[in-house]
């Protein structure tokens, strides 16, 4: 576990100190969206008053909470703004309503059940400030359980559009360069205000799940790239679950997603990827979330009840378009990292047969696809 200063009198200077820092107008903005988030809460706040970042303010949104994790906030933590909501809406909504709140430069996203080390605001940062053109910075994420194993070094993105992340359970070790990445962890990462802004933040539509990917194509899109930080160090209280509802918002924002981004032409020549993926993702379904079998074809029904405000969608996405989809699925992987979900068997099985047949498809696709 990673350890804590939480003395009463360590709070005290440490609080005095944020507090002037935030006096003037900050340099990045900090926000944290938090739903029932008990103690999580209050130990991310306490590893925020030690970061080595001279301006900066901390917001915290509350999604409709019932627990109580932020009812005595103002008093433990005077430097944070808490801004209430009075419903739940969402990772994406609610930290498009903390930016609206937002006076930094930069806006750097949070998940409350982290803690962070000193360094990892200003090392995300200064690799904005090197290259105008990237557009998010991404943290080293580590399991707080086990910090010398790796939660995601960025998102890795499959050409099916479905994303896991980058180096899970890996040694920390193993990730040691700053480099590009196909996709943002949501759980720690930076951009520029303006990008945020010009991209039109978060699709508040997705409401769970897929949020940070469907920024960073969209980002990649307009012509920027996703940058991993290993010198921003984060630990995540990471647990994979699969609630009843899960595959549901990941299937409906995935395939949304790909409407938004993609032209016409290249979703038709990735109809073979695409089938392969959803026999993957139905045979997930049949073995893990078998109770919930309805979930892959309510996600079917809502997107075609949903089909004019998708194309909407983009229309508005397109309409930033600096990049050809070639360039953007180049960097896609055909390696569907099974074993992040499942183990055994009959993981190595599929794995074996499905690893050269993405392959092959990816590679059909990239010989037709030229715009």
């Amino acid at each position: 576990m990673i350890e804590l200063e939480t003395s009463v009198a360590a709070r005290r200077n440490s609080g005095a100190e944020a507090s002037a820092r935030q006096r003037a107008t900050p340099a990045v903005s900090v926000l944290i969206v938090n739903h029932n988030g008990g103690a999580d809460l209050a130990a991310c706040l306490d590893s925020l008053r030690n970061a080595d970042y001279d301006a900066y303010e901390v917001i915290v949104v509350d999604n409709a909470s019932t627990d109580g994790s932020t009812d005595h906030l103002g008093e433990s933590y005077p430097d944070v703004r808490l801004i209430g909501s009075a419903e739940n809406l969402g990772f994406g909504g609610g930290n498009n309503l903390a930016a609206t709140h937002a006076r930094g430069e930069y806006l750097a996203f949070l998940n409350p059940d982290t803690v962070v080390d000193p360094g990892w605001l200003r090392a995300l940062i200064e690799t904005l400030e090197r290259d105008t053109w990237t557009g998010l910075a991404t943290s080293m994420v580590l399991l707080k359980e086990s910090p010398e194993r790796v939660n995601a070094c960025g998102n890795a993105m499959h050409t099916t559009g479905l994303t896991l992340c980058r180096g899970m359970a890996a040694d920390r070790a193993a990730y040691p360069f700053e480099e590009e990445v196909d996709a943002v962890s949501g759980a720690a990462f930076a951009m520029r205000r303006s990008l945020y802004e010009a991209l039109g933040g978060f699709d508040e539509a997705f409401f769970l799940y897929m949020e940070d990917t469907d920024l960073s194509l969209r980002a990649r899109l307009a012509g920027y790239t996703c940058r991993y930080v290993p010198g921003s160090i984060v630990y995540h209280d990471y647990q994979l679950r699969f609630g009843p509802r899960k595959t549901y918002y990941q299937e409906r924002n995935r395939c949304r997603m790909l409407l938004k981004t993609l032209r016409w032409g290249t979703l038709a020549s990735l109809a073979p990827t695409l089938l392969l993926g959803e026999i993957v993702t139905w045979g997930f379904a049949l073995l893990r979330d078998r109770g919930h079998l309805t979930n892959k074809l309510e996600a079917y029904v809502w997107v075609a009840r949903h089909w004019r405000e998708i194309m909407a969608a983009r229309r508005a996405t397109q309409a930033t378009r600096r990049v050809r989809d070639r360039d953007l699925l180049s960097r896609t992987t055909h390696h569907l990292a099974l074993d992040q979900v499942e183990r055994g068997p009959l993981q190595r099985l599929a794995q074996f047969l499905l690893d050269p047949l993405f392959l092959g498809f990816r590679w059909l696709s990239l010989a037709v696809i030229r715009w």
